[in-house]
């Protein structure tokens, strides 16, 4: 299967990672830690990976992991279907720092900062880190699952 060379190539030059397995698609999901992020993010693009199709974050578990994901794609001249892998780097949610690849595929720019916006992601050298679509007054990070919203009371039994 075509779409695991890039897990391969990262066995073969002991460069940690853990697979995650397939979506239904085929494309394979790789771990990544936060520390290795940023290496294995140009060893990525010069593997080939030139295009960013997407970054996004969610989060795993109420007082748990945040969760950044990245989708890569190699764009090539005359190839119909690009080879593609998803890569997820976990991160706690009391510091949640991970390298911006901002650098590396400039599309990121918009998405890092949505992610940082909505859940408090911080990316490390990324040239605008600020809130893109909530108010720079904006306390907290809408998208957590432990976030209250603030003054906002529920009515009860309203009849």
């Amino acid at each position: 299967m075509q779409q695991d060379l890039l897990s391969d190539w990262l066995v073969k030059h002991e460069l940690v990672h853990r697979s995650l397995g397939f979506d239904c698609r085929g494309i394979e999901t790789l771990q990544i830690k936060t520390e290795d992020w940023y290496s294995i993010a140009v060893i990525s693009y010069v593997y080939g990976y030139n295009y960013l199709r997407s970054q996004c974050a969610y989060d795993v578990a109420p007082g748990g992991f945040l969760a950044s994901v990245y989708h890569l794609t190699r764009i090539q001249y005359g190839v119909d279907k690009p080879e593609e892998v998803c890569i997820k780097v976990f991160v706690p949610r009391n510091n949640p720092r991970i390298s911006s690849v901002f650098w590396i595929w400039k599309s990121a720019d918009f998405q890092e900062r949505e992610s940082y916006d909505m859940l408090g992601i911080s990316y490390d050298n990324h040239p605008r880190l600020k809130r893109i679509l909530m108010p720079e007054s904006w306390i907290g990070w809408p998208l957590r699952k432990d976030y209250i919203t603030p003054n906002f009371y529920e009515i009860q039994d309203a009849h």
